[in-house]
């Protein structure tokens, strides 16, 4: 059975020597154990949307809320899924200071990412809004 897990954090170290080092661990882990998603981050948050089976992404979802890499983790959709959004992804990265600013007006207030103050549901639409538009990277 597929899943979908999309959750926010506060990021604790945002130099991109942490930022890589979570990409890397994430590239190297997840293939072996089916998992693809999206990692986004801007504005000291990280908004991430992980996919596979069942048991893998609650086992890596219990493995992020232990990681002192993150704070204030908090779950923002969690879902049965017949199909992967983000399956090209072992782990693809956004990094939302590169946006136009347009595309996070369209979901939010204010043009920052702010998962906290909308709905899972819109947060999950920002993100397939990014895939579509091909500001994912490190397509791995």
């Amino acid at each position: 059975m597929l899943v979908r897990l999309l959750y926010a954090s506060r990021v604790v170290d945002n130099s991109p020597a942490a930022i890589d080092a979570i990409l890397a661990q994430s590239r190297q882990h997840n293939p072996g154990c089916g998992i693809t998603g999206v990692l986004c981050y801007g504005g000291g948050i990280f908004l991430q949307a992980i996919e596979g089976g069942r048991s893998a992404v609650n086992e890596l979802y219990g493995h992020i809320l232990r990681d002192t890499r993150h704070s204030q983790v908090e779950l923002l959709v969690y879902e049965e899924i017949s199909e992967r959004h983000f399956g090209g992804w072992t782990m693809g990265l956004v990094n939302l200071s590169k946006l136009n600013t347009s595309i996070l007006l369209k979901y939010s207030e204010r043009p920052e990412l702010d998962p906290y103050a909308v709905s899972g549901r819109v947060s999950l639409a920002l993100l397939e809004e990014l895939m579509a538009t091909a500001s994912i990277i490190g397509r791995a």
